[in-house]
């Protein structure tokens, strides 16, 4: 008989996914918790089990369709014995119906995979990143699977991928695949040739980022802030110690420094860690901050929770596992849910000036710049100092332009009178 499989829930404030790509194609069989489709959110992309074993009769939406939590999207053929067992669950939501929720043992439950040549053993969603990352079957086969009988996952992939841009492992795929590796953020195939267009389909990060992104911009009336900051106290504390954090193992990045104030300044500017809703505005409890994270995807927004109870040496220390964590591929939905506010750190590119665009459910971000030694004007006279641009991106609706600068203004007392730690 057949039966639905519906859209799962996939964390508390997720309500829709947007079908990213089917794994089978109607008509095959399929085991129970065999790799089914991925689904993107705004949040994670994720891979969806099977609930049932069958066959896969129809698929009720197409890729690139988004669909709300409990929406059939297939049926499956299966036998009449086997819907009388209950569909394990991910996550207990109250839109979510038994046949749409998708369990962490089910997510967890290592999914029958393709044998190659070698023995490798590789799942769609393995080989699918193994194509779009141009790493050769030969590579595949002597990467450490960290899965279930050493199967090859999407972790073991992306950390390769990741390994590969440093530099890491050139020699190894020089000498398995007799060239030298193409870095993972300029594809070959994204080059372009006189003779022809290259067309470059997205991928479901860079989908899901450009409809949110897109829906910021319609929806968020967006207004900008921006200070100078001198940052000598602080450059001056942290050449005095970051070696010694590195050998701790904790590496003292700015953005340790700029998480810490941005989280006293939230505390002193609670209209700054709200968000607008059509019933009013919405004072959040918490102080969580989102960091922007580039990864070989795309961006991804991993959050602090409870900044704002953390010292310099804790939030360094959960930047560095978020990190870790995000360009392996290993962030979870309690990681990447839950944010207040944002920041995002252009000036490790070398940007000197930034307008950021408004996470949705947050009414600010703030972009932090590249800090270029300039000359100012001290006491009357020419000094060469440390400075920075900070730039508040708020949504207008919640506050007005004299809160963004109060906002600002604490941040660059905290850094320009930055001491022993604080």
């Amino acid at each position: 008989m057949p039966v639905e499989v519906k859209l799962p829930q996939l964390g508390e404030s997720i309500h829709e996914g947007t079908i990213a790509r089917w794994l089978k194609k109607a008509g095959d069989k399929i085991e129970k918790y065999e790799p089914l489709v991925e689904i993107t959110t705004d949040k994670v992309n994720v891979e969806m089990p099977s609930p049932f074993a069958g066959v896969l009769t129809t698929l009720l939406a197409a890729e690139g369709d988004t669909k709300p939590v409990g929406s059939p999207i297939a049926l499956i053929e299966v036998d009449a014995a086997a819907t009388g067992r209950p569909v394990p669950t991910m996550e207990r939501g109250p839109a979510a119906s038994d046949e749409s929720r998708v369990d962490e043992r089910t997510a967890a439950t290592p999914a029958p995979a393709a044998r190659v040549a070698g023995g490798a053993r590789l799942s769609p969603l393995v080989q699918r990143l193994a194509g779009e990352h141009q790493i050769p079957l030969a590579v595949l086969e002597t990467l450490p699977g960290t899965g279930s009988g050493g199967r090859v996952t999407k972790e073991d992939v992306l950390a390769y991928v990741n390994s590969r841009a440093s530099g890491a492992a050139a020699s190894a795929t020089t000498v398995v695949s007799g060239a030298p590796a193409t870095p993972a953020s300029r594809p070959a195939a994204l080059t372009p040739t006189p003779e022809a267009d290259v067309l470059t389909k997205l991928t479901p990060i860079r989908r899901s980022t450009a409809q949110r992104m897109a829906q910021s911009k319609r929806e968020i009336p967006h207004a900008y802030g921006v200070i100078e900051v001198d940052m000598s106290a602080v450059v001056a504390w942290r050449e005095a110690r970051k070696e010694e954090w590195r050998r701790k193992g904790t590496p003292l990045t700015y953005t340790v420094f700029f998480v810490r104030a941005a989280a006293e300044a939230l505390r002193a500017h609670a209209l700054v860690n709200s968000a607008w809703s059509d019933d009013g505005i919405i004072a959040r409890a918490a102080v969580s901050i989102g960091v922007g994270i580039a990864v070989a995807e795309g961006l991804i927004v991993p959050v602090i929770h409870h900044a704002d109870r953390l010292d310099l040496s804790s939030i360094a220390k959960a930047l560095e596992d978020l990190t870790t964590r995000a360009r392996a591929g290993r962030l979870g939905l309690d990681d990447i849910q839950g944010g207040t506010f944002t920041i995002t750190n252009p000036g490790v590119f070398g940007s000197i000036w930034s307008m950021p665009i408004i996470v949705p459910g947050q009414a600010a971000i703030l972009a932090t710049d590249a800090i270029v030694k300039r000359a100012v004007v001290r006491d009357d006279a020419i000094a060469i100092r440390p400075i920075m641009h900070l730039g508040l991106s708020f949504d207008h609706r919640v506050f007005d332009g004299a809160v963004s600068m109060q906002f600002l203004t604490t941040m660059k007392v905290w850094f320009e009178g930055f001491r022993d730690g604080r």
